[in-house]
C-alpha cells in the first residue's frame, strides 16, 4: 500500500514536538544551524540524543566536519529564534545575540536547555541522517517549552486556568 506523503505529514503533525535549534561548525569553523523537531533522547547511561537532520540541508556537511553539534531546548517566549533558524542561510548567524558552547558551537541564550555533543553515530534515514550525540555537556533552565503542533506553534495549558 502506497502512503500519501501529505496524509503522512498530516498524521505525524498529530503529535506534538519541542522545538530544538540544532547547530555545528563547517570545515572553516562557521557556525551553521537549523530548527529541527526530530530530536529524543536515545539512552540515559551512557547519555545520548539523537537528531535527525535532512540530507539536502545546508547545515548537514557540518556534522561531519567538524564532529560535534549542539542542541537548544527553546521555550515559549523563543518562536522568533525558531524562525530565524527554519531559514536557509547564514544570515541567522549575523546577529550576535547567540552563545558559544564549550565545544564551539552556537546555542541560543535563554533558552530550556542547552546540550552540546560529539557525533558519536551516523545512520541513514530516508532522506535524513541520524545523528547520535554523546552528550558531553548540559545546562537546564526552568520554564514552558515552545511546541508545534498541527503545522503551527502552540502553548501548554496552565493548569491552574483549566480548573478554575
Amino acid at each position: 500500500m502506497a502512503i500519501d506523503e501529505r496524509d503522512f505529514r498530516r498524521a505525524l503533525g498529530q503529535f506534538a514536538t519541542g522545538i530544538t535549534v540544532v547547530t555545528t561548525r563547517d570545515g572553516h569553523g562557521r557556525a551553521m544551524g537549523l530548527t529541527v523537531n526530530s530530536f529524543a533522547a536515545v539512552s540515559l547511561v551512557p547519555p545520548l540524543v539523537m537528531v535527525c537532520i535532512d540530507n539536502r540541508s545546508d547545515t548537514h556537511a557540518g556534522f561531519d566536519a567538524s564532529g560535534v553539534f549542539g542542541v537548544s531546548v527553546l521555550g515559549e517566549g523563543q518562536e522568533a529564534f525558531s524562525r530565524r533558524f527554519a531559514t536557509p542561510g547564514r544570515e541567522k548567524f549575523a546577529a550576535s545575540d547567540l552563545l558559544t558552547g564549550e565545544t564551539g558551537v552556537a546555542l541560543v541564550p535563554g533558552a530550556l536547555a542547552h546540550i552540546e555533543c560529539r557525533v558519536g553515530a551516523k545512520l541513514p534515514g530516508g532522506d535524513h541522517t541520524i545523528y547520535v550525540g554523546e552528550v558531553l555537556r548540559l545546562h537546564v533552565a526552568a520554564g514552558r517549552p515552545l511546541l508545534y503542533h498541527g503545522g503551527g506553534y502552540c502553548r501548554l495549558d496552565d493548569p491552574e486556568e483549566t480548573t478554575a
